[in-house]
């Protein structure tokens, strides 16, 4: 009995964010009308029609819990993010008749920002599934969370605890009606901005849009098969570059600004991280293209900046083929995209704020094996300092998702190394999968619509337990299997 309401109430609150949803994925309706693709209507229709019915639907089912539950909010997440990407496979399936399992591929990767897809030709897929790609990897980049608070701030879902699903825990503002608008309205100018810079190459409005809604999504879909390189601009990369960054820091920062309070950008610890990493991936790609790749120093700068930044704010936009480079180069790329960026930003990867307690914490439990037991040594977090009931705690819930993380990419590997490891190397497989897990579709030529389907499976649970940092999902299959706690 107790797990059964405990899952109505999950299952009610996945009706809410449903109903919210829904009106945000009708433009894409507006596209096919302009583009005269009237074939697309009915595919893309049904989108908004199934979030909009099952979200009335599922809003029905009673709440049995009293007062907001973490477990309960994080559920909610890991199953709609799953229902997200199950629903927005439709129209390409209905449009495009790709198979259910590459339309759910497709989805999820759309919706946890990440570049891999199953499209065999892009430059013949209707405008209207193009920029449903790059939508999709926009909404899912931040803000359908923050949207949900904004306008149902009263449900039991609709809470500040739901930031932690995505490492969002900080005190961003103290009121959920202002935190849900406020970041909205940032996304929307820095959109806004990324469109214009990109317009200033000499694009169209139409690349532009598409290409801002994914550089600053951090998400990586491209309207053409060539990527990036099929603009051949070295203009639009360096644009791209400070937009990439832009998705990847912290939104708090933003919103400082906004505000007009007492702000600097490096006080931050995860910006000086992050420019830290930047500045040496650079230094080391560069180098490995040169001595490895046998390139000239100024076109191995240019890729290795280009796909440090790609790599470490798992955007997933390519310059180089990753094939042809030396194993060691790879290893390393996947080190960045695996840390990946800010939590707090639509970037992916296990953060630069984990990175940051694991190093502060691991000095610390040291620094206590030398001293005697009677001295008493503080644990400091950005000034304050943290009992140690508290920070062992913290240390140990930081170092659980690092580790599961660890687990899952290595299990899921060896699995696929059992179905299939004739081509690729198992160098270019762990990257596939690493790449997978932190959101970013950098691909080394595995991930393509002839993989094995059990890679195809494997590659779409790994985007969803990466998307959401390991424990949402955890807490969802106990919920499934064990039910809740009382």
């Amino acid at each position: 009995m107790q797990r059964f309401s405990h899952l109505t109430t999950i299952v009610a609150d996945l009706g809410d964010i449903f109903f919210f949803t829904a009106p945000l994925t009708i433009l894409p309706l507006i596209v096919a009308v302009l583009f005269a693709e009237w074939g697309m209507l009915l595919p893309m229709a049904s989108v908004p029609a199934i979030f909009f019915g099952a979200g009335i639907l599922l809003r029905l089912v009673p709440r049995h819990e009293r007062g907001v539950r973490l477990s309960t909010a994080l559920c909610s997440v890991a199953l709609f993010w799953f229902c997200c990407a199950l629903i927005s496979g439709l129209p390409f399936v209905l449009g495009l008749h790709m198979g259910f399992l590459d339309s759910l591929f497709e989805g999820m990767a759309g919706w946890t920002g990440t570049a891999y897809t199953m499209l065999a030709s892009l430059d013949t897929t209707p405008h209207t599934l193009i920029f449903w790609r790059s939508y999709m990897q926009w909404i899912g980049g931040l803000g359908i969370i923050a949207f949900s608070i904004a306008l149902a701030s009263n449900s039991g879902l609709f809470r500040s605890k739901i930031l932690r699903s995505e490492s969002r825990d900080e005190p961003l503002m103290p009121s959920i009606m202002h935190a849900g608008r406020a970041i909205w309205k940032i996304y929307g100018i820095l959109t806004f901005f990324a469109i214009g810079l990109i317009l200033f190459t000499g694009l169209s409005l139409w690349e532009s849009v598409n290409l801002a809604l994914s550089a600053i999504s951090t998400g990586g879909f491209t309207p053409h098969n060539g990527g990036i390189l099929y603009y051949n601009s070295t203009v639009l990369e360096l644009i791209l570059i400070p937009i990439m960054i832009a998705g990847a820091l912290p939104f708090k920062l933003y919103y400082l600004i906004t505000e007009n309070r007492r702000w600097s950008l490096f006080g931050d610890e995860q910006v000086k991280l992050f420019f830290l990493f930047l500045a040496a991936g650079v230094v080391v790609l560069t180098y490995d293209l040169i001595f490895f790749g046998n390139l000239e120093l100024l076109p191995a700068l240019q890729q290795g900046l280009f796909m440090t930044v790609s790599s470490i704010t798992t955007t997933g936009f390519q310059v180089a083929n990753i094939h042809t480079w030396a194993s060691v180069t790879v290893l390393f790329l996947a080190m960045l995209t695996f840390i990946g960026g800010a939590a707090g930003s639509t970037a992916g990867g296990i953060k630069l704020d984990r990175i940051a307690f694991a190093y502060r914490a691991l000095t610390w439990w040291f620094h206590r094996l030398y001293v005697s037991g009677k001295i008493l040594i503080p644990f400091r977090i950005e000034g304050r300092v943290i009992p140690r009931t508290t920070a062992e705690l913290l240390a140990a819930k930081n170092m659980l998702v690092i580790i599961l993380s660890v687990v899952i990419i290595f299990i899921s590997t060896l699995v696929i190394i059992q179905f299939h490891l004739t081509t690729y190397t198992v160098t270019e497989i762990v990257f596939s999968v690493v790449s997978a897990f932190s959101t970013c579709g950098l691909n080394a030529g595995y991930v393509s619509p002839d993989m094995p389907v059990i890679s195809k499976w494997i590659i779409i649970i790994v985007m969803w337990i990466g998307r959401l940092e390991v424990i949402p999902v955890v807490m969802l299959f106990l919920a499934l299997f064990r039910g809740s706690e009382s």
